[in-house]
């Protein structure tokens, strides 16, 4: 075990060092100007001299390997600098944003995954019924629908229509943080969790499916219905064993599509969380941010993988031989 988790440490320094050369090579050509997006509407006031002060502060004087470096060299002494948009630490932020974002995708992820496991059982139990070609073709609906188009029709329907949730934001505009009620914040988040929530049900929903009708013509199984087991009895006492940890793992490699439908969902619904930083950061140039957020986002999703990982070890302790032979 202690191997195991040292060679994906290794994999994951490897994979931060990768992912920050080439976000910061994509950056360095990007069009957008820093300085411009630093000062805004103030840029025609500013004079060259004060323009050249600005970009030797933020060490754009540099070259691109020399930023790089300096980048490189804050980051392993824990600084990953200053946010040019919002004016503050990038570690105060990506921890702000992260905590309204976790909370989005914490509950999208329990809900999409409560939801695929019930409709699979539900499909794996009754296959080839109409109930089980119904949830087919939910989930296969589901799976061609982009997050952002559902966002939309959810917006349109359930709050400009209906009138029913609001359009957006994590809170009512103009209150204090204070002020804002727990029933405030929840009506707020109900769209933005459903909107999220897609991305993750039709892998749970199809896989549990898949997998307890392999359980279910297995030998132990028909074993077990010729001692007179059936139905539920025989779901609770033999099937959820079977099918539970698997699917929990497959859940838990779903990190990297959790995070990348936050950052669309949060721009549907202007949810001030990480994944709109992280758009503000790349169109305002935001370098320190941007790469701030990517380095995070990679440690948020290889977690996830990890842990999936250390599941799968769990559930099959064949892979546990396979992986002290590879």
């Amino acid at each position: 075990m202690i191997k195991f988790i040292l060679k994906k440490t290794g994999k994951l320094a490897g994979l931060l060092i990768a992912v920050s050369i080439v976000c910061f090579t994509l950056i360095s050509y990007s069009p957008i100007d820093p300085v411009r997006s630093y000062v805004g509407a103030e840029e025609s006031r500013i004079s060259l001299e004060q323009r050249k002060n600005i970009e030797e502060y933020w060490g754009l004087n540099k070259s691109k390997p020399e930023q790089f470096m300096l980048w490189g060299k804050s980051l392993l002494q824990g600084n990953l600098g200053k946010s040019l948009i919002y004016r503050e630490s990038v570690s105060d932020v990506i921890v702000s944003r992260f905590m309204a974002s976790i909370v989005l995708m914490g509950l999208a992820w329990v809900f999409s995954g409560i939801l695929g496991f019930v409709l699979g059982i539900l499909a794996g139990m009754n296959e080839n019924s109409f109930l089980d070609r119904s949830i087919k073709s939910f989930s296969f609906i589901l799976a061609s629908t982009p997050s952002f188009w559902f966002g939309l029709l959810l917006l349109m329907v359930f709050a400009a229509w209906l009138g029913w949730f609001p359009v957006g934001l994590a809170s009512p505009p103009g209150s204090l943080a204070g002020e804002v009620s727990f029933l405030d914040k929840t009506r707020h988040l109900v769209l933005p969790v459903l909107t999220l929530s897609i991305s993750g049900v039709t892998s749970i929903a199809l896989h549990t499916r898949a997998k307890l009708i392999e359980v279910l013509n297995s030998d132990f199984i028909h074993f077990a219905r010729a001692k007179g087991e059936s139905g539920t009895k025989l779901l609770w006492r033999h099937g959820l064993r079977n099918i539970s940890l698997p699917a929990i793992s497959l859940h838990f490699a779903s990190f990297g599509e959790l995070f990348g439908g936050a950052v669309l969902t949060e721009q549907v619904f202007s949810y001030p969380g990480l994944g709109q930083a992280l758009v503000k950061a790349g169109l305002g140039g935001d370098v320190p941010l941007l790469l701030g957020i990517t380095f995070f986002s990679v440690i948020f999703i290889f977690a996830g993988n990890f842990i999936a990982d250390l599941l799968y070890v769990v559930v099959d302790p064949r892979m546990k031989t396979k992986k002290s032979h590879v």
